[in-house]
């Protein structure tokens, strides 16, 4: 009696070794990451200074839609707290790694 592969898997079978980029240093590791920190920051401001439009004109009573106002600041409310839980986290690791003994 044969035993029939499975179809569904063997796929991935043929990914036997993952690509390397040989041309990656750890200097350019460090500006990509500083790179995406930077951009995910401004994005997080970008939203918060949205928000704080749209409320300062719902404020003075301009055209502007109470839910758009509402959407803006749970954007900006979302983005601030996982920033800040992206940063407790590194820190943690940061604290966890200096705690290892060698």
């Amino acid at each position: 009696m044969a035993i029939q592969p499975v179809q569904g898997v063997t796929p991935f079978l043929k990914a036997e070794r993952a690509e390397v980029t040989p041309d990656v240093t750890p200097y350019k590791a460090q500006q990509n990451f500083a790179h995406f920190l930077k951009n995910a920051i401004n994005q997080v401001s970008q939203a918060e200074a949205q928000s704080n439009t749209l409320t300062s004109k719902l404020v003075k009573g301009e055209d502007v839609d109470l839910h758009q106002v509402l959407i803006a600041g749970q954007k900006a409310s979302v983005a601030m707290q996982l920033t800040m839980e992206v940063r407790n986290k590194a820190v943690e690791a940061y604290q966890e790694i200096m705690r290892m003994q060698m």
